[in-house]
């Protein structure tokens, strides 16, 4: 089977180091296994997405000296995807509109821990935090309906504990830590869209990688966790389960890794210095 890896980029920012470090692992993994290289615009956050951005990042890794198959695929121009996957989900009786606000949920998870009568167990927490309450699975239709009617933001959430029976068991491989047994409901009840925003990273990257062919997802380590929803949308949706690869996140001499939040120093910045692509390359370990 030809391997075929991605570097998939959120255009909210110039790429740093360890962007570098990842767009050169994904590239050396399909390189060394004389498959395919492929870069992916995560764009869909449309209120931090930047066409100069996007240009910047195509120019940085071409600066690297990285090549890659064409089309890139870019996440906002392909919605239709993410709405099909939706209806199907949707046809399954998987999904609920959710119109709490994170103030709202927070009242609720604070409350559990003050009326078990009425809230029968403390809300746990996962790999995103503390988990959703499921207090919009207690709407009747009419009262979901009515809200929609009136306007009223909401979220679509899968209902995890429904969801995970119809599943069943399932596994993923990866290759730096070994067979994983799936544990999508660490993560609750995740949600799948929004009403202002028609899809959620989980199922945008689902659904990418599955149409774009991928067979080998390389990432951070800090998106492992994310994999057991993944996996189960996989399952759900009757799409493929690639290989994985979490390798480890770069970091600076302080141990902190890097990353766009905390201003992490630019490919930009650095070339404007005279560092060279060949310095990136020997930094990060790579030929």
């Amino acid at each position: 089977m030809t391997v075929i890896t991605r570097f998939a980029p959120s255009p909210t920012g110039r790429l740093h180091l360890g962007h570098a470090y990842s767009a050169l692992f994904a590239e050396q993994q399909a390189r060394d296994a004389g498959g395919a290289f492929l870069v992916r615009v995560e764009d869909i956050d449309t209120a931090r997405c930047r066409a100069e951005f996007d240009a910047g990042i195509m120019e940085d890794l071409a600066w690297l000296g990285l090549s890659w198959a064409q089309p890139v695929r870019r996440q906002s121009e392909h919605m239709g995807d993410y709405a099909t996957a939706l209806a199907v989900l949707e046809e399954m009786e998987l999904l609920y509109p959710c119109f709490c606000t994170r103030s709202d949920i927070r009242r609720e998870i604070d409350a559990a821990g003050h009326a078990p009568h009425d809230i029968p167990h403390i809300i746990p927490a996962g790999p995103d935090g503390p988990l959703y309450p499921g207090t919009c699975q207690r709407l009747s239709v009419s009262e979901r309906q009515d809200r929609k009617d009136a306007g009223d933001s909401f979220a679509l959430r899968l209902h995890m504990a429904a969801a995970v029976p119809i599943a069943g068991p399932l596994h993923w491989i990866d290759r730096e830590q070994g067979p994983q047994l799936a544990a999508p409901q660490l993560f609750g009840d995740v949600v799948l869209a929004r009403k202002d925003t028609p899809t959620s990273y989980h199922l945008a990257v689902t659904v990418d990688d599955h149409i774009q062919g991928v067979t080998l997802i390389t990432r951070g380590e800090d998106l492992f966790a994310a994999t057991h929803v993944h996996r189960l949308l996989q399952a759900l949706l009757g799409l493929d389960t690639p290989d994985y690869h979490h390798h480890p996140l770069l970091t600076d001499d302080t141990g902190k890794r890097f990353a766009k939040r905390d201003h992490a120093r630019t490919l930009m910045d650095l070339r404007a210095t005279g560092t060279s692509p060949a310095d990136i390359r020997h930094q990060l370990g790579y030929r």
